[in-house]
């Protein structure tokens, strides 16, 4: 889970407003300048304390961190063994090869490290990030926009601990907790059993080219109805007469459900340049890619029944082909035109319907 903090030091008149969001939208910390902003707070918010342009308070008061200039306020170590009950940081700006080493070095040692950058250039973030892999301490960055916070948690993949972002208005305290909280759970796949395959005859399907390589124990999860699902491989294992495309999932047919963000469903016929889709593996782990784009051509069809060992019955429709493939349990590459009943592949049973893509408890059947 990534950390979202807000700093109120220079919000304006809207301060309060946007603290009442921030603490109704749960996000990880508030950071103020003066200890008194920090007292109304619940002890659910983390209370940081940054008086950057000032002297420290004799009286911390509630504050739960306390960062630091080590060029105002002296070490962050030291100050920890003066006041041993208070989380001590180091704020550090970025603007050369020197101040680029402190933020490594804070990385490695620091409980908190509150990062500026000032080129618009995340590579030295990424060398902060892999200075401090490892460290049990936090990199917290900060952000101008809501945008650039979604672009700092994914830097090298495993992103920056946390962003601190000023808002500008009501509303970016509620993205910026949304953005710290893209990644999707884990699922629990399940084993399924062939019943039947058919020949529908054609129709369109679509093939999801994605911006990101496919592990060959990955792909994403398809299905005639929302409330069960099979596990489609990427084109990562080698084929006859075609090289391996690594990036994409010959899904299915247009009609057909997968997962997108938020655990929401879409139909592959909405998906488009820039769309999420939820990557899941063999063991139900899952991370969300980039769709780069949808290749929708008529095809011959196939229908393909399963049922899970409680009885809840999976439809799927792909492409009518032999190298359109599916995952069974341990990551058995399953070619579609050969499973007959009997067989075994993995999927997925949501156990909540659909309204417009969201789960919801209501009477729905779908056939």
């Amino acid at each position: 889970m990534k950390l979202s903090w807000i700093d109120i030091r220079k919000v304006g008149s809207a301060k309060e407003a946007i603290v009442q969001e921030a603490i109704h939208a749960r996000v990880d910390g508030v950071l103020a300048a003066d200890p008194a902003d920090l007292e109304p707070l619940p002890p659910t918010v983390k209370k940081v304390l940054f008086p950057q342009d000032r002297p420290l308070p004799e009286d911390f008061g509630s504050a739960d961190v306390v960062i630091v200039d080590p060029a105002k306020h002296g070490d962050p170590a030291e100050l920890a063994g003066r006041y041993p009950d208070i989380e001590f940081g180091r704020f550090v700006e970025i603007v050369d090869a020197p101040t680029l080493e402190d933020a490594c070095r804070s990385g490695r040692t620091d409980k908190w490290s509150l990062l500026l950058f000032r080129d618009p250039t995340k590579i030295p973030l990424e060398i902060v990030i892999a200075a401090a892999a490892g460290a049990k301490g936090s990199l917290i960055t900060v952000a101008q926009d809501v945008q650039e916070a979604e672009i700092i948690f994914g830097v090298l993949e495993l992103g920056s601990d946390g962003v601190l972002m000023a808002p500008s208005r009501v509303g970016e305290a509620t993205a910026l907790k949304q953005a710290a909280e893209t990644g999707v759970p884990d699922l629990a796949l399940v084993e399924l059993e062939v019943t039947a395959t058919a020949h529908v005859g054609m129709g369109e399907r679509a093939c999801v080219d994605t911006t990101t390589h496919f592990r060959k124990d990955e792909g994403i999860l398809v299905g005639s109805h929302s409330k069960g699902m099979i596990l489609c491989v990427s084109e990562t294992h080698p084929l006859p007469y075609m090289p391996t495309r690594p990036f994409r999932v010959n899904a299915g047919a247009i009609h057909s459900y997968t997962l997108a963000t938020d655990q929401r469903t879409t139909y592959l016929s909405e998906l488009g340049s820039g769309s999420t889709v939820t990557a899941v593996d063999i063991h139900g782990k899952t991370r969300l890619v980039t769709v780069g784009r949808v290749k929708i051509e008529s095809r011959p069809l196939l229908s393909i029944d399963a049922v899970s060992a409680d009885g809840r019955t999976v439809n799927l429709i792909l492409q009518d082909d032999w190298h359109v493939r599916v995952l069974g349990p341990g990551g058995t590459v399953l070619n579609s035109t050969e499973l007959k009943p009997g067989d075994k592949v993995l999927g997925y049973l949501p156990d909540q319907d659909r309204h417009v893509g969201y789960p919801i408890h209501e009477f729905c059947l779908e056939k």
